[in-house]
């Protein structure tokens, strides 16, 4: 591809491409090619100069070849990338906001007085009926003060004023209706699907087959913890489906054969064969927007405050501005009032401030499911993490099997892989990679298998009995026995090790120890909560008491349980929030979602089940946990910048009433101040609250 350099510092370029402009779709092609290279920190292409501007982490002289060796042709790009892409929606709103400033300028210029005053009080008739309409509901809301307002400015001639307060209230319109929708359709498409990998029934057995091969007609095995990748019609099985997603349902529903399923939705219970009748990426996108508009989730308690303190200042503004006329008899005076107003403020900017951060959250790969969970995190002074998966790294590894029944280690690794390949768990994927690395072929060579949330799976291996979970699992509940002669052995299994024990026909047959290291930024991360004001950091496992002791020393965490299971994290939560503690449960299993739902906001971790993703409030998509300490600044700053807007719009607003009153600013100026102030602490809303730095120095 032929371009130009613009401009160039060191680790940045910005090109041009030699046409006049690029196309939505264009752009997207290059700005998807650019940032699949690991060399390019950050990429952007605007579609109107035909610009690209890259940031860099390598010789120059590569990022020029990458740009040489582009052609639009060439590049394979999934089609959820243009489903998703927002350039369209912002092309469209900045196309209304240029053009409402040019129109409202240029009639000025163009247009005699006569023509301009008919075009004033043709258009104050759409807000006179704005206003009427508030009162068939039965409410006074500000769109009757906004109707008062230019129909008084109208009334008394001022066409000056009315016309400025038309085109400010337009202009304010048309930017909180941008910032909203671009909130709105970011966290959409972090909520869309992104499953690479799925088990089509073929031939009479399962295949693990790309989604994108998947065809109209084709039947696929979803499990209990798995999201269902495409909307269908059960062939087989039955289950309970949790389609929150969906529908806001928060119980599970059954489906059987011949009932409808739902991309996105999860399986909560039970096993379902689908036959698939619309694939990915015809209208998924759009159902999640949907729900997200209409979901009262958005909403934090200190902006739904605010709305309702918008509406029940209004009958106030309209006593104030006639009591004003009744004592002065100036007419002016009185509509300085209906002006000025605190609900038009403080229904534009909070929302904005709080979709903005929503915004800013997702720039940190981190997905928040609405603004009452920011305001949970900020609040919260007890944080609950889960070990597996959460504290220790999510790719724990099989360092060694250790057979108890005389097999070979490797026969049975690939017996235990068999088994676990089915079920979503970091550790069943570490069995399964152990597996795949040694070049071990395990074909179904089991029956049906059965998962027990939190314990393990049984089935059937050669007419035997077959379980593989946690010593609880094994040992309590199934009553498994050691071989006499290998009890020795089993006292010597190494404790720096998680243990999974692998049995047949009641007697132990091997345990896999798994490595399960710590991630390295825990420790930073724990003191950073500290600072933060968490008062109580608690760290809670199914492992075993000596295995979680060593963690939450090398964590520094005081507090922990070891051996618990899903109903003891729900139930500590559940306790907490009794005693008047705000908590906060982080985790990424099927057995941590009770814990997510019971607490004040769930937090996610993106490479754990889908069910714990679907239940949580808010998930963290990076593989770092500073993203949890990010979470908490972003949540407290955005609690200070709502009191602080809430301060600045009654205060302003106030002082505005009573210089209004005072017959020191006239109509105009009140309305220009008034509806000024309030684009400008919605512009001033729609910032990050994170400083860039905060934001550069994670790429």
């Amino acid at each position: 591809m032929k371009f130009i350099i613009k401009h160039e510092i060191k680790g940045r370029l910005r090109v041009h491409l030699p046409v006049k402009r690029l196309s939505f779709r264009e752009a997207d092609i290059l700005e998807y090619y650019l940032n699949n290279f690991p060399e390019i920190k950050t990429a952007k292409v605007y579609e109107r100069t035909a610009d690209a501007v890259v940031t860099f982490a390598c010789d120059r002289e590569r990022i020029i070849g990458i740009f040489k060796e582009f052609s639009f042709d060439n590049v394979k790009v999934p089609e959820k990338v243009f489903e998703c892409s927002e350039r369209e929606l912002s092309a469209e709103y900045y196309d209304r906001l240029v053009m409402t400033v040019i129109l409202h300028y240029g009639k000025r210029l163009v247009l005699p007085v006569s023509i301009r005053r008919i075009w004033v009080m043709i258009k104050s008739l759409k807000y006179a009926w704005r206003g009427i309409k508030t009162l068939k509901n039965k409410q006074l809301q500000v769109e009757l003060l906004d109707a008062m307002a230019i129909t008084a400015a109208v009334h008394t001639g001022d066409f000056k004023t009315a016309s400025s307060v038309m085109f400010l209230l337009k202009i304010g319109d048309i930017l909180e209706d941008w910032t909203h929708k671009r909130s709105v359709d970011d966290l959409a498409r972090r909520m869309s699907l992104n499953i690479d990998k799925v088990w089509m029934f073929a031939d009479g057995g399962e295949v693990l087959v790309d989604s994108s091969d998947i065809k109209c007609g084709d039947r696929v095995v979803v499990r209990v913890g798995n999201m269902i990748p495409f909307d269908g019609e059960v062939y087989a099985g039955e289950a309970m489906v949790n389609q929150a997603s969906m529908t806001g349902e928060s119980v599970a529903v059954h489906k059987g054969i011949g009932m409808s399923v739902f991309a996105g939705t999860v399986v909560e219970d039970g096993e379902l064969t689908i036959s698939v009748t619309q694939i990915e990426g015809s209208g998924r996108f759009d159902k999640i927007v949907k729900m997200i508009e209409e979901s009262e989730k958005l909403k934090s308690s200190l902006e739904s405050k605010a709305e309702r303190l918008a509406d029940k200042l209004v009958p106030y503004t309209l006593l104030a501005s006639g009591l004003t006329w009744l004592v002065s008899r100036n007419v002016t005076k009185a509509v300085s009032v209906l002006m000025v107003d605190y609900s038009c403020a403080l229904k534009m900017a909070m929302p904005i401030s709080v979709l903005s951060a929503i915004k800013e959250a997702s720039e940190y790969d981190i997905t928040v499911k609405g603004g009452r969970f920011l305001e949970a995190v900020a609040e919260a002074d007890t944080i609950v993490l889960d070990k597996t998966g959460t504290l220790t790294k999510a790719q724990p590894t099989v360092v060694r099997v250790v057979s108890f029944n005389g097999e070979s280690e490797d026969e049975l690794l690939r017996q235990a892989a068999c088994l676990e390949e089915h079920f979503p768990h970091s550790v069943a994927r570490a069995v399964v990679e152990a597996a795949q690395k040694k070049d071990l072929l395990h074909d179904e060579l089991h029956t049906k298998v059965e998962y027990i949330v939190a314990h393990g799976i049984a089935s059937e291996i050669d007419n035997e009995k077959a379980v593989i979970g946690s010593y609880h699992f094994v040992f309590e509940d199934e009553g498994v026995e050691i071989p006499e002669d290998k009890k020795g052995l089993f006292e010597e299994l190494p404790d720096e090790y998680s243990h999974l024990y692998f049995a047949k026909n009641g007697r132990l047959a091997a345990c896999i120890l798994i490595e399960d290291p710590m991630r390295e930024e825990v420790k930073a991360v724990v003191e950073e909560l500290r600072t933060q004001g968490f008062e109580h950091i608690v760290m809670m496992t199914g492992d075993s008491e000596r295995t979680a002791r060593k963690i939450a020393a090398e964590a520094g965490i005081t507090e922990y349980y070891a051996e618990v299971l899903p109903e003891d994290k729900a139930g500590y939560i559940e306790r907490a929030k009794a005693e008047g503690r705000k908590v906060i449960m982080v985790g990424d299993g099927i057995n941590d979602s009770p814990a997510l739902s019971a607490s004040d906001a769930g937090i996610a971790i993106s490479e754990g089940a889908e069910i714990a993703r679907q239940i949580a409030d808010i998930t963290i998509s990076s593989s770092n946990l500073e993203s949890i300490a990010t979470l908490r600044e972003i949540s407290m700053l955005l609690m200070k910048r709502i009191k602080y807007n809430y301060r600045t719009i009654v205060g302003f607003n106030t002082a505005l009433i009573g210089l209004g009153v005072a017959g020191i600013l006239p109509p105009a100026t009140s309305a220009m101040l008034h509806n000024g102030s309030t684009v400008a602490l919605g512009l001033k809303s729609m910032t990050n609250l994170l400083p860039e730095d905060k934001n550069e120095s994670r790429l």
